[in-house]
């Protein structure tokens, strides 16, 4: 008996909860937020950045493939809106990203050369387009995506040191493609969107170091930065 309560008194809380969170007689926060031209903020988040390696020759037989390590990076930046009509959106959202990856190098026994942390600072624009639903309440859900690019501030690109003596190097500039959804919250004084997005390089990133021979990336023949952003807007 106790159970069927239980039971009873779950359901009644969801009826009562989809009740709230759906009727139209709702009131509604920022009636008009999504009728101005312009509208500006900033955002906060997470990363998590990861590479792709294509290899010039696979070797089934033995480990060949780099290992990476990520970890979690912090995200900052700006936010534009350009209101196309009621359901279409452009935003410019520059920021800063900060990142670490591990990589693990195969066929080496000392840390220092099997080894590299690849630190990075990146300066990242993205031109995205917004697509949302109908407005529920206080409620709208989206999907968004578009293009990118960005300036690694720490890619070490013209650097003289290469693997040989322990520097890894990446290009200072990168393309991307993103796709992403998110949901935007609509409180008393501002509109509250978070927001997850997959990032995806269409460049090689890597720098070669001078011996063709090099046992770091004479077997490298693209390396494509992938990563997931996890943003949390305020406007």
């Amino acid at each position: 008996m106790k159970k069927l309560l239980f039971v009873l008194a779950i359901l009644l809380f969801a009826q009562s909860a989809q009740a709230q969170l759906f009727s139209k007689e709702r009131l509604a926060n920022l009636e008009n937020f999504d009728n101005r031209f312009l509208t500006w903020g900033y955002f906060l988040g997470f990363n998590s950045y990861d590479f792709k390696f294509d290899y010039i020759n696979q070797n089934t037989d033995a480990n060949t493939d780099i290992l990476v390590e990520g970890q979690a990076g912090f995200n900052v930046g700006l936010v534009g809106d350009m209101r196309i009509n009621n359901y279409i959106n452009l935003r410019l959202e520059p920021g800063l990203y900060y990142t670490q990856r591990n990589l693990t190098f195969p066929g080496f026994e000392d840390q220092k050369d099997y080894l590299r942390e690849v630190k990075s600072t990146y300066i990242h624009v993205p031109l995205l387009v917004k697509l949302s639903t109908k407005r529920l309440n206080n409620i709208r859900p989206f999907i968004v995506g578009g293009v990118s690019s960005s300036i690694n501030l720490s890619g070490d690109e013209k650097n003289p040191e290469d693997n040989s003596t322990g520097q890894f190097r990446m290009t200072s500039g990168t393309s991307y493609y993103e796709l992403g959804f998110g949901i935007d919250f609509y409180l008393y004084y501002f509109k509250f969107t978070p927001s997850i997005r997959g990032v995806f390089a269409t460049s090689d990133e890597l720098v070669r170091d001078e011996d063709p021979n090099s046992p770091w990336t004479s077997n490298i023949d693209r390396m494509a930065t992938r990563g997931i952003f996890i943003n949390f807007t305020f406007q």
